[in-house]
């Protein structure tokens, strides 16, 4: 009979990311290594606990009509589908329409890193994404419209106090539903709600494990990704 309990093992999860956090942001002094830092750790977790169909990287992404977004710090995109994705010595270019989420990730949240985030996540959104009809037996189903793209934001601490309290309302209440989902791993997360249009706020629990169970369950209803054009793509191949 084993010793284990799911209660050890959620708890351990959120644990032991909030640790590799907390050094990251106490032992490393340069601010760029802070940064970088941070943000393997979420990379990390999210290539560790996502289901395989999903990959997370740092990243640009493009259209096909050749328009990048900024570069993300978190990219959550499709591997299962897709066959367009340009990986030169870990500088990643991803099409459009594989991407299902897109996050910042700093070491504290403030009223300006929100709306970094939220500018960072409509150069993704802004994007367009081509969508082809799928064959099946019977004929084929119409074009899928593509899905909307989670964003959201990252961090451990908070420059606010409490971490969760109005100050972080009121500077998510100015663009409401651009950042869907958030976690700061030293205080709690949250999520958008767009059926009451307003964000729930989780204080109590382990964040981090809370933040990845909700990131997975909204990725199962966000469906699979529109079957890309990747012809639209190979018009850039003109002679040179």
């Amino acid at each position: 009979m084993t010793n284990w309990t799911l209660e050890q093992i959620l708890h351990g999860l959120h644990d032991d990311i909030h640790q590799r956090l907390e050094i990251a942001r106490k032992a490393l002094r340069h601010p760029v290594s802070k940064g970088d830092a941070s943000e393997k750790i979420w990379l990390e977790l999210l290539n560790k606990y996502l289901p395989e169909r999903y990959r997370a990287e740092k990243a640009h992404i493009v259209d096909s009509k050749g328009q990048f977004s900024e570069q993300i710090d978190v990219v959550i995109f499709d591997r299962q589908y897709s066959p367009f994705i340009f990986n030169f010595q870990g500088e990643y270019i991803i099409p459009a329409e594989s991407v299902y989420a897109v996050f910042e990730a700093k070491q504290s949240i403030n009223a300006g890193y929100v709306k970094y985030a939220q500018d960072k996540i409509a150069s993704v959104r802004n994007l367009y994404r081509t969508s082809l009809p799928i064959l099946h037996a019977g004929g084929k189903y119409p074009a899928k419209a593509p899905i909307n793209i989670i964003g959201g934001i990252l961090t451990f601490e908070s420059d606010w106090t409490p971490g969760m309290g109005d100050p972080l309302k009121t500077a998510l209440a100015f663009t409401p539903g651009v950042i869907d989902l958030g976690c700061i791993a030293a205080h709690g997360h949250f999520y958008f709600k767009p059926e009451d249009n307003e964000y729930e706020f989780i204080s109590e629990g382990k964040p981090a494990t809370a933040f990845l169970f909700k990131l997975i369950s909204m990725l199962q209803f966000s469906g699979t990704v529109p079957m890309i054009d990747v012809m639209e793509y190979s018009k850039w191949l003109v002679p040179s």
